[in-house]
């Protein structure tokens, strides 16, 4: 158990690194292979879709067949993903790459990675410390983002510098993508038995085989509020939100990691933070009294005459938005019985990609429309002041039991 938790933050940090290197460059990459706007956004939808089914079976197998094994599993989807991405530019082959694989459009955490890990993790630190606990998670991952998204803007930029072809430039940033997953085969090869769950009966019933059964009603009611908010946060997800700035201001990859460096750090300081305010206010008001001035902030972007005041109000946003999830994960987890958490934590992250997967394709639409570029960003903070409401009036009288 002492190795386990600093080798799952390990494994967090080096996942979430992958993702913000990729991240940046990533539409960019697409875009240099020839594909149009709607193209990009149609193959970015349909990585969302494949990520869903996979995390599906992966998370409803791993209590029963291993998490070790399908962590080891889902890291090698990602060497897959990355490699014939980094190969080929043939549509038909990066959809059915993108349905398979593993790849992160956004920075942000896919795939059953998040499920299985918090999972683990709550069994290895008791429950007082469980908001901490995530809060720090997120810190890292956030951390490792932007590091990432840093590195993978000024590699690419520097290798143009020396000669490198733009497309060729992002094709080394693929193949590092690609190395990191080969990292993570290993580091998951490393974890111990104590993060497994005990196995399951093989005659047991199919509602107790996904592992819900009286936090049932609970966790379909929080599933589909994620997934209204995941909607929305796949209209502006980094890849995309990159490519805006790109044709909006014409920033190049150098920038927009240093841009989207500086906005996950803060998105990181901010969910550390989270924790110290749930303790004095609670957890869904702390999800929502945060979310709600974030979502504002990115309502705002698009209508910031300059790039200066565009890349201010994205920061600012960005300070305060990520205090919604550890909080979030937190409350899940709270309010479930503690043999349905892995399911609950699996059946959440599944509603959240199933309403993330149209996302893109309907941003690609928008940003080949010049009037309708900036509607991405007021279409998301909308839908997610909505959700904001919803959640509050529906779960505010739901107290987690270190505020009963």
């Amino acid at each position: 158990m002492k190795r386990d938790i600093p080798l799952l933050f390990t494994t967090r940090v080096v996942r979430m690194f992958g993702y913000g290197f990729l991240s940046v460059v990533l539409a960019l990459y697409l875009a240099q292979r020839g594909l149009s706007e709607g193209e990009i956004g149609m193959l970015l939808t349909l990585t969302l879709a494949g990520d869903a089914a996979i995390t599906l079976w992966i998370t409803t197998s791993a209590d029963r067949m291993g998490r070790r094994r399908m962590l080891v599993f889902g890291a090698g989807l990602m060497v897959i993903a990355g490699l014939i991405f980094s190969l080929t530019g043939n549509y038909l082959l990066l959809v059915a790459t993108a349905i398979i694989g593993v790849i992160s459009p956004s920075g942000n955490e896919i795939g059953p990675f998040l499920s299985i890990e918090q999972a683990s993790l709550s069994q290895l630190v008791p429950d007082d410390k469980r908001t901490q606990i995530f809060a720090w998670y997120n810190l890292v991952g956030s951390f490792a983002t932007a590091t990432g998204a840093l590195v993978g803007g000024a590699l690419a930029q520097l290798l143009q510098g020396a000669g490198y072809t733009p497309l060729n430039s992002y094709r080394v940033v693929l193949m590092g993508y690609t190395l990191i997953g080969v990292l993570l085969v290993i580091l998951f090869l490393l974890l111990s038995r104590s993060v497994e769950a005990p196995k399951l009966a093989e005659t047991i019933s199919i509602q107790r085989r996904f592992g819900l059964h009286k936090s049932r009603k609970v966790v379909f009611r929080l599933s589909s509020l994620f997934a209204l908010d995941a909607f929305a946060g796949g209209l502006v997800v980094q890849s995309m939100a990159a490519y805006w700035f790109n044709i909006k201001f014409g920033v190049q990859p150098a920038l927009l990691g240093t841009i989207f460096f500086g906005a996950n750090i803060l998105a990181g300081i901010s969910a550390l933070s989270a924790a110290w305010i749930a303790k004095r206010i609670g957890l869904i008001n702390t999800m929502v009294y945060t979310h709600i001035p974030s979502n504002i902030l990115l309502i705002l972007v698009p209508f910031m005459p300059t790039l200066p005041l565009a890349i201010l109000v994205l920061l600012l946003r960005f300070s305060i938005s990520q205090m919604d999830v550890p909080t979030r994960q937190s409350y899940t987890m709270a309010v479930v019985s503690p043999d349905e958490r892995s399911a609950a934590m699996g059946v959440t992250s599944i509603a959240r990609s199933v309403g993330a997967m149209l996302s893109p394709a309907i941003t690609g639409q928008l940003l080949g429309v010049a009037s309708l570029m900036g509607a991405p960003f007021v279409i998301a903070g909308s839908l997610k002041i909505v959700y904001d409401v919803l959640i509050w009036r529906g779960f505010r009288a739901i107290k987690p039991p270190e505020e009963r």
